[in-house]
């Protein structure tokens, strides 16, 4: 099972908010997931992110491999792999 981390779009049209979900790459981009890890807002000035480092680090040390959205994410969370 190859296990991403990847954003899920919520939100009405025009004004997108995605939650930071893991899933098996398998699954629809809108479908089921394993976990929430967090949350990021774009239409804020600047963008607002939410994220559980905790989460993210069990999620990154057990092999999960974020998308190049999510990286730079957790790059300006301080998020890092271990």
């Amino acid at each position: 099972m190859a296990v991403k981390i990847r954003l899920k779009r919520i939100g009405k049209k025009k004004t997108p908010f995605y939650r930071i979900v893991v899933s098996d790459s398998k699954f629809p981009i809108a479908g089921r997931f394993i976990d929430e890890i967090g949350t990021y807002d774009p239409n804020t000035n600047p963008s607002t992110t939410r994220v559980d480092a905790e989460k993210a680090q069990k999620w990154l040390a057990n092999g999960a491999q974020p998308t190049d959205t999510v990286a730079k994410i957790f790059r300006q969370a301080g998020v890092h792999k271990n």
